[in-house]
């Protein structure tokens, strides 16, 4: 958080039409940084360390995804990040989520609907849990999830989630042994309406990785087929 106990949103784009509109409609509610190119962006990222991130793939010197793995995979860094995308272009959706993203938005797109993205993201990370209905822990063997300090341990040792895939996490620990759609998750836990639904089939994966023993065997984000996904507490 800024001085100014404003957010801080640091915007990586090269196309400077683009960013210096982003940086306009950003401004009004939050700090804006604004790098031009792959480089300076995760130099960026590194040393101011913004409460968000709006990352465009394609990028000069070092692009979205290079960028986005090093925060996550080298860096550890948990910073929600929203990547930018063309029109179209799943493969480049899935990349940027596979990679770490927490959200995407297709190019061209509408300011007013990325701001509003920035905006949830934002709620979701950054407010204190006092209007969620579980303020408590979240016990299930060796898990241990604090929704309100939104930190999640496996056996004493924390796990560096993203936004989404601690608000997945949370979402599935306060529903067990309920199947939910991967629309029904879109909704409740990323609240669209509409998406694609490899977002959540990504954020699943990921999410599998860091909690499952074999993730190639989950049992406890296990698949309903033909239905959804369904939370197995441990016995």
């Amino acid at each position: 958080m800024t001085s100014v106990d404003r957010p801080h949103v640091l915007v990586v784009e090269d196309d400077h039409a683009v960013g210096d509109v982003l940086r306009r409609y950003l401004e009004q509610s939050y700090e804006v940084t604004v790098a031009t190119d792959g480089v300076t962006g995760l130099a960026a990222a590194r040393d101011l360390a913004p409460d968000l991130i709006v990352l465009d793939v394609m990028l000069p010197k070092l692009n979205g995804l290079e960028i986005c793995r090093e925060l996550r995979e080298t860096d550890g860094s948990a910073v929600p990040i929203i990547m930018l995308t063309a029109l179209g272009e799943t493969d480049d959706r899935i990349a940027g989520l596979t990679s770490g993203a927490d959200d995407y938005v297709t190019k061209p797109f509408s300011v007013k609907e990325l701001t509003l993205r920035v905006g949830s993201v934002l709620r979701r990370s950054l407010v204190p849990a006092g209007t969620r209905p579980v303020a408590g822990l979240l016990i299930d063997g060796d898990l241990t999830v604090h929704p309100v300090a939104r930190e999640t341990l496996r056996s004493g040792t924390t796990l560096p989630l993203t936004t989404r895939e601690f608000d997945l996490l949370h979402f599935f620990l306060r529903h067990p042994h309920e199947v939910f759609s991967r629309e029904d998750l879109l909704r409740q836990v990323w609240g669209w309406e509409y998406g694609d639904h490899s977002t959540v089939t990504v954020h699943v994966k990921r999410l599998r990785h860091k909690i499952e023993a074999d993730p190639a065997d989950p049992t406890r984000i296990v698949t309903v087929y033909g239905l959804g996904y369904r939370w197995d507490p441990s016995a």
